[in-house]
C-alpha cells in the first residue's frame, strides 16, 4: 500500500522576484527561484513530487517554521540566522555533509571551495564539493552563494553570477569580481 507524502508550498517575494518554498512537516526541502520548476527539473533540482505525493499551498507551515519572517528580513538586508529552521533536504550523505558545512559560513563572509572541502575533512574532493554546492536545494537558507573561487572571484551560481552578486551585496559583500564559464557571466 502506498501512502501519500504531503508537500507544502508558499511563495514569497524577494529581490523583486518570487521565491517558492517547498517543505514537508519535517522541514524545509527546497527554495526555488525563477525560472522555477520547469527549467530546474533537467538539472535534478525539482520538488521531487511523484504521482503518490500531493502538494498543498499552505502559508501556515512556513509561518510555524519561521522562514517567512526570516526571508523578509534577509531580503531587506538584515543579517539573520536560519539555524533554527527545520531542514529536510534530500541528498546523498556526502551532499548532506557539504550542505552542513555551508551552514557554518557566517553571514557577510565567503569561503573558497578548498576551505569548505577542508572544513568537512575532504581536502582532496574540491570538485565533488563544488558539485554538491551546485546541487544545494536550499539557496540562501544553506548559503551556497558564500562560496567563491580560490582567487576570491565569483565562479558560478545556478541563478547566474548577477544573482549571486546581488545576494552577496545584501550581506555587504561587494568587492568580488566575476570570472568563469561564459554561461555564468553577466
Amino acid at each position: 500500500m502506498t501512502t501519500n507524502k504531503k508537500k507544502y508550498r508558499h511563495t514569497v517575494m524577494g529581490m523583486n522576484q518570487p521565491w517558492t518554498l517547498i517543505a514537508s512537516e519535517r522541514g524545509m526541502s527546497q527554495l526555488l527561484y525563477p525560472p522555477h520548476l520547469e527549467s530546474l527539473a533537467p538539472h535534478g533540482i525539482n520538488p521531487q513530487i511523484t504521482d503518490n505525493d500531493s502538494i498543498i499551498e499552505d502559508r501556515g507551515l512556513f509561518v510555524e517554521f519561521g522562514i517567512i519572517d526570516l526571508l523578509e528580513h534577509y531580503f531587506a538586508g538584515h543579517p539573520v540566522s536560519f539555524g533554527k529552521v527545520p531542514l529536510a533536504p534530500q541528498g546523498t550523505p556526502f551532499q548532506q555533509s557539504v550542505w552542513s558545512g555551508l551552514s557554518q559560513i557566517p553571514h557577510g563572509e565567503t569561503w573558497t571551495y578548498k576551505k569548505l572541502a577542508d572544513f568537512i575533512d575532504k581536502p582532496s574532493a574540491i570538485r565533488a564539493v563544488g558539485a554538491a554546492v551546485g546541487r544545494n536545494p536550499l539557496p540562501i537558507i544553506v548559503p551556497c552563494h558564500r562560496v567563491v573561487g580560490t582567487n576570491g572571484t565569483l565562479t558560478g551560481f545556478r541563478g547566474g553570477l548577477q544573482m549571486k552578486k546581488d545576494i552577496l551585496a545584501l550581506e555587504g559583500i561587494t568587492q568580488l569580481k566575476a570570472v568563469g564559464h561564459e554561461r555564468f557571466k553577466f
